[in-house]
């Protein structure tokens, strides 16, 4: 099939769409680490019936963990620029984002159009004064440094995106420093207090074996809650002592799983799993109280719930939990090229920030043995 010809795309119910290709990079491929586990086509699911709770909002931005902006009045999101519509088709088929991440770049980028309409201006008209014109008003309107960095972000994979097409001859951007950000340690739970939440469940009800197996599981993987609430049945191999998830860029990765979560996800799927399910016949996992699929508000609300219930001193989010998973593997002497792949990071500088933990691990070390500490 040529550059220019149109591709047809699996859609919803069995129809196919058709779209223009805007970059000249290769299809999307998805591959399995292991022959035996056929990979699978996932589509993004919006179950039916079901209350605003299990509706899943869009990420915050391109980058998880950084929150939202309220709405800006006067923009947009229907109508984006021609050239921010060739982009999100390009983040959506060719790099095969996910929904969450085409939406973030949406909403950045439709802000910066506003702007430049106020300005009369188009995105090849852009320069680098604009780009800091518009970061400026962010900081008027109370925005912190790491959402002022996300926009920017944001405006620098559009136009290099434009650049390589042909659109733009420079790069706008290109001049612009990114706000200096405080390098934040992550937070996360000690041994104790994720024993203690554990603990907080009631098995003797289906929906209590579904949160048991939800807890045991965020914990023993370190998945994202994204990748968790989308776990199908089939992807759990309880012989094998794995689980199969979908990660960032619909990259499939397989992460073992210890005894406990294993026992855990065994008995909701003999006791739990099917009462929730009712008569509806669904191929995912963890299940809401109508037999839908949980979705990741739905998940946020028992975690925290569960938080409150156990008395932990910090809020819970699913992240924490992840962040728990890494920083107790590498208490425990685990490499550090290990925990990126089970925690599914594409550049091990983003895993590396968990070695705050080796750092305190040798204060102490040295506290205890050292004749003159």
């Amino acid at each position: 099939m040529g550059e220019d010809s149109a591709r047809p795309l699996p859609g919803r119910g069995g129809q196919f769409f058709t779209v223009q290709p805007v970059s000249r990079g290769a299809e999307l491929t998805v591959r399995s680490s292991v022959s035996s586990m056929p990979s699978r086509n996932r589509r993004r699911r919006t179950p039916a019936g079901t209350n605003p709770v299990d509706r899943q909002p869009p990420a915050a931005g391109p980058s998880q963990g950084i929150p939202a902006d309220p709405p800006v009045p006067g923009v947009s999101l229907a109508l984006p620029a021609v050239e921010v519509q060739l982009f999100l088709d390009f983040a959506r088929v060719e790099k095969g984002l996910a929904v969450n991440s085409v939406a973030s770049y949406r909403r950045d980028l439709a802000e910066f159009s506003a702007f430049l309409c106020r300005q009369g201006k188009s995105f090849p008209a852009a320069n680098r004064d604009d780009i800091r014109s518009f970061l400026a008003g962010l900081y008027r309107r109370g925005l912190g440094a790491r959402s002022v960095a996300r926009h920017l972000v944001s405006l620098r994979n559009l136009f290099r995106f434009l650049v390589r097409e042909g659109r733009l001859s420079s790069d706008p951007t290109a001049e612009v420093e990114a706000p200096r950000l405080d390098q934040s340690l992550p937070r996360y739970l000690t041994a104790e207090e994720v024993e203690q939440l554990l603990a907080q469940p009631d098995v003797s009800t289906p929906s209590g074996l579904r949160d048991k197996a939800l807890l045991e599981l965020l914990y023993a993987t370190g998945m994202r809650v994204s990748e968790l609430v989308n776990v199908r049945a089939g992807d759990f191999d309880a012989g094998l002592g794995i689980v199969r998830c979908l990660g960032k860029g619909h990259k499939e990765r397989l992460i073992p799983v210890g005894k406990s979560a294993l026992r855990a996800v065994e008995v909701y799927l003999r006791e739990g799993r099917a009462p929730l399910a009712g008569k509806r016949d669904t191929p995912w996992l963890f299940l809401n109280r109508r037999g839908g699929a949980l979705s990741r508000v739905g998940f946020w609300k028992i975690l925290a719930a569960y938080g409150r219930r156990a008395a932990l001193p910090t809020p819970l989010n699913p992240h924490l939990l992840r962040h728990s998973f890494a920083t107790h593997l590498l208490e425990r002497g685990a490499d550090l090229r290990s925990i990126q792949l089970m925690l599914g990071h594409s550049d091990i500088s983003t895993t590396q920030i968990y070695t705050h933990v080796l750092k305190e691990r040798l204060k102490q070390v040295y506290q205890s043995h050292h004749p003159r500490a």
